[in-house]
């Protein structure tokens, strides 16, 4: 017992270094929530990927997780989602445990009275569209499909959105050729795609839109999509300065308010990525989607 109990050196020091790093992000979160109270800001809780197996699995690990980062904040902490796990549908192997620990933590909620206050969803990327063009032949991709398909049916019975990060800025550096900048800065001077009686000046509203179009092929007509991320660079990349990131997230503010050609006049909730440059991102595009440097500093001057 004594030898399977030991450590080397290097290893014990990995865990401690691996402790340390838990003990400050649960450190870094408390202190956030709490700094939330009272604020009136409605909050997306993300569910970590290293917890969504066990919730999956045991509907009690699920109760004490609502409790101890929900209920210990509610309601000085108005939460309006819990998103289970973000951008793990298809590729990830846990996106078998979604759907799982989704009604594991809707139950749990529904334990605490709390399952028409808060709703319970997942976060995808636009990865998960097999066919995007034009807009009214969005699908998923059969991999991401099944997956999809029961998630959709659930959050349809429960009248929870569909959490979908959206950014025209990847679609742009991805196909240069044939998506033009102003396109997807929402700067085009008139029509772009036509889409038999739908529209497009801009490229976000032709994703979102294929979106929708996806959605209501496996049943979810009537589910909506809340944008969770959008934003654009301001350094770092093709294209990426601050005159393009407060172009386009200045035009975004102006834009969700009148929905999109497949839904007109249905405000679009949508979430600008991010509040700060995340310093502590490997070099490049990644870490410069903030509106501020890690100093509080704006990187930009921008209107809501």
């Amino acid at each position: 017992m004594a030898t399977k109990a030991s450590l080397s050196q290097r290893g014990g020091q990995s865990l401690q270094i691996q402790q340390h790093r838990e003990d400050e992000t649960l450190r870094s979160k408390q202190a956030a929530l709490q700094a939330l109270r009272n604020s009136n800001i409605q909050v997306l809780l993300d569910v970590p990927r290293s917890d969504v197996q066990s919730l999956a699995s045991n509907p009690s690990a699920a109760g004490d997780w609502i409790r101890r980062n929900v209920v210990a904040y509610w309601p000085s902490v108005s939460f309006r989602y819990i998103a289970v796990g973000n951008e793990l549908i298809p590729g990830s192997d846990l996106a078998q445990y979604i759907l799982p620990a989704m009604r594991n933590i809707y139950n749990a909620l529904s334990s605490a009275g709390l399952q028409n206050q808060i709703k319970v969803s997942t976060a995808v990327d636009t990865g998960v569209l097999g066919t995007s063009y034009p807009p009214s032949a969005g699908a998923f991709s059969s991999a991401a499909q099944a997956y999809l398909s029961p998630i959709v049916q659930f959050l349809a019975s429960n009248g929870a959105p569909l959490l979908v990060n959206v950014y025209p800025y990847f679609s742009y550096i991805g196909n240069p050729g044939q998506i033009s900048l102003p396109y997807a800065l929402f700067m085009a001077s008139g029509v772009v795609v036509q889409d038999g009686r739908f529209s497009y000046q801009n490229l976000f509203d032709a994703i979102v839109d294929a979106v929708f179009a996806a959605l209501e092929r496996v049943g979810g007509a009537n589910v909506a999509v809340v944008v969770s991320e959008s934003g654009w660079p301001s350094a770092g990349g093709t294209e990426a300065s601050t005159s393009n990131a407060r172009t386009y997230n200045q035009n975004l503010i102006r834009h969700v308010g009148g929905g999109t050609p497949r839904r007109p006049g249905k405000e679009i909730e949508a979430y600008i990525f991010e509040m700060f440059n995340e310093n502590q991102k490997a070099g490049g595009i990644e870490q410069n989607f903030g509106l501020f440097y890690p100093n509080k500093q704006p990187v930009y001057q921008i209107s809501f």
